[in-house]
């Protein structure tokens, strides 16, 4: 009965979303295009926002082209930095704060837009808090926990114009819908989702990728691997748009990741991977993401592993546990790559693209699997898999509970004692 009711509640999803007024963000591209962002906000009569970043991002001198810009071009900013790697609903309220501060300080007299803009610059943690505070300004009388879930903040034109300046190639959140927060609490993930707080304009600028350690260049390239083949997989909410973008994600993906993770300074390489993290933002943003993600999220959520790597040990695991489910579209994403011969079966070409995931993990240092779980954990993850999932993906095959610990059971390298961690 539950499958049942997951695959109804997804078939009036994928009605309701052609209601939806999708959108896609304008993209500025090329080196130093982070530099011309001003000029997009002086075109657009911007003349103050709000800057949310990761807390080493000054250290490391990547926004300070960008401000010095700013400051020239006579464009008030306040730098919100306080974020950790996963933001909290509490740092999403001090982001808040500071907009509004910012607001008040702005000149009464300002012919300008009648509020600050925000600029999301780094990886997905500003992302994500940017959007969430975005979220809390378009919605103040909603708290971060009331305003998670699918379609809550209602109200585009209420949300302050977003600017996302990626500093990875990986979390797609530039093109997204998706703010994922975590509870300062419980420590559980869950997500904002919302085509309000999709990003307005996207810049997309190689050069400030180009000093990332090859371990942060594996995780999120492969994060951005799993939104492109979870958003094609899943199937049911895409469009011609969304599995064109999915399959260029993937192709790009293949073509240049383990390039970018031996050479970090090619720049041509670079570049593409960012371009298709986007490809695979704005895949997933409709088209869903899966099973990966949640029991990503809950693993992330209790033990801090790093999403990216999280979602990089799961995604072949994920995609044998579907089986025949995900054949077909495997099929079609090992085509596309070139990973197998013209003639072998559906299955062949399937299991040929889960093995390249393998290899290219183990070329990357990635492991096969996790020593931090607990079994103690795993029915509690499951259940929180189990409820971010259920009914919203709308993935290839529906998996209950004892499946979901099946799973985790699987990824479990050696399993952790259970007095370590977070819960006992």
């Amino acid at each position: 009965m539950n499958k049942l009711f997951c695959r109804l509640f997804q078939a009036a999803m994928k009605l309701g979303m052609y209601f939806l007024p999708w959108t896609t963000p304008e993209v500025i591209e090329g080196q130093g295009s982070s530099i011309r962002i001003v000029q997009d906000m002086k075109a657009r009569r911007i003349d103050c926002a709000l800057v949310v970043m990761g807390p080493n991002m000054m250290k490391r001198g990547l926004p300070v082209p960008m401000l010095e810009e700013m400051t020239g071009a006579g464009i008030k900013y306040r730098v919100f930095d306080s974020i950790t790697t996963d933001p909290t609903d509490e740092q999403v309220e001090a982001g808040v704060a500071e907009y509004r501060k910012l607001a008040k300080l702005r000149s009464r007299q300002s012919t300008m837009l009648s509020s600050p803009a925000i600029v999301l610059f780094g990886g997905g943690s500003p992302m994500d808090c940017g959007k969430a505070i975005a979220a809390r300004i378009a919605r103040p009388g909603k708290t971060v926990p009331q305003l998670q879930g699918v379609l809550k903040v209602r109200s585009r034109k209420r949300v302050p114009f977003i600017y996302a300046v990626p500093t990875t190639s990986g979390t797609g959140s530039e093109a997204t819908m998706a703010a994922v927060i975590t509870d300062h609490k419980t420590h559980r993930k869950k997500s904002i989702n919302d085509i309000s707080i999709i990003p307005h304009v996207c810049v997309l600028d190689a050069s400030l990728t180009t000093g990332l350690p090859p371990e942060i260049t594996a995780n999120t390239g492969m994060d951005a691997l799993c939104h492109a083949v979870e958003a094609y997989t899943n199937g049911t909410y895409n469009t011609s748009l969304e599995k064109k973008m999915a399959k260029k994600a993937v192709k790009l993906i293949y073509d240049n990741l383990y390039n970018v993770y031996r050479d970090g300074s090619d720049i041509k390489a670079r570049q593409e991977m960012q371009l298709a993290a986007f490809y695979a933002g704005r895949a997933f943003t409709r088209g869903c993401v899966g099973y990966i993600h949640a029991v990503g999220h809950a693993i992330g959520g209790l033990y801090g592993v790093p999403h990216g790597r999280a979602m990089a040990v799961l995604l072949p695991h994920v995609m044998k546990a579907y089986g025949d489910a995900a054949e077909k579209k495997l099929a079609e994403l090992a085509d596309c790559c070139g990973v197998c011969a013209d003639k072998m079966s559906k299955v062949e070409k399937a299991d040929s693209f889960i093995r390249w995931i393998e290899e290219l993990n183990e070329k990357m240092g990635i492991p096969c699997g996790l020593d931090c779980i607990r079994e103690c954990d795993i029915p509690l993850m499951a259940k929180w898999a189990a409820a971010e999932a259920n009914p919203l993906y709308p993935v290839p095959r529906i998996f209950n509970r004892g499946e979901l610990e099946q799973l985790l059971m699987n990824v479990v390298e050696s399993p952790a004692p259970c007095g370590a961690g977070i819960y006992h």
